[in-house]
């Protein structure tokens, strides 16, 4: 049996929560007890909530296992919009957790008759952050005004003095939520198309009705 097979198989015994002897679960691989301490000291190293020691045994205190859920398609496929937006994201470890659930979830999930399986997650590059994403996280946790030069849509290069208020990433497209006070009016910007960005000393103070939120109220009644 290959090894990770193996390793499959002993999860499975140990998902009962119950105390299992070495020698036993050797019995039970057909392979040697020092292979079983061996195999154990893997699944420990990888995080799984494994106790125990040689000559004692081994227990999974942590169930592994969801109760059977019924799933709709749109439900289905909002996970798997949820799962490919952390799969695909710039925190590696939360990346390869999400592509390893993924694959549990193809596992128990009919196959598509066509096309792509919903819940196959390969692995591809994280897109490129701008180097504006730093300064502008900073410039909207100190509520400072940010000073914007910008390739508009017209191809014209124009100036503002902004109020940073939320970095979003949709897919590989990076957005800044401003508020324009000149203008009175919210500003959506691609970051691909700011030129540089300045963080001014100007503070820029809590205002009904041009905060993130109001911002999203908008968005969805506009939407409703």
């Amino acid at each position: 049996m290959p090894r990770t097979d193996r390793l499959y198989d002993l999860i499975q015994t140990l998902r009962d929560g119950r105390l299992h002897r070495a020698a036993d679960l050797a019995r039970g691989a057909g392979v040697s007890v020092r292979t079983i301490w061996r195999d154990m000291t893997t699944l420990m190293a990888s995080g799984l909530p494994i106790e125990g020691e040689r000559g004692v045994g081994y227990i999974l205190r942590v169930p592994l296992t969801l109760p059977p859920i019924m799933m709709t398609a749109p439900e289905l496929e909002a996970l798997r919009a949820g799962l490919a937006a952390v799969a695909h994201g710039e925190d590696a470890s939360l990346a390869k957790a999400a592509r390893a659930l993924a694959g549990k979830i193809a596992a128990v999930t009919p196959k598509p008759p066509q096309g792509a399986d919903l819940f196959d997650m390969a692995r591809r590059a994280a897109p490129t952050r701008p180097k504006f994403v730093p300064l502008l996280r900073r410039a909207i946790r100190t509520r400072l005004v940010v000073s914007l030069s910008m390739i508009e849509t017209s191809n014209i290069l124009s100036h503002a003095d902004l109020r940073p208020l939320y970095l979003d990433l949709r897919g590989t497209i990076w957005t800044l939520t401003t508020y324009d006070a000149r203008a009175r009016q919210f500003r959506v910007i691609r970051l691909d198309r700011i030129v540089d960005a300045v963080v001014t000393a100007e503070p820029f103070p809590r205002e009904v009705g041009c905060e993130l939120a109001d911002f999203r109220a908008c968005t969805d009644a506009s939407a409703s």
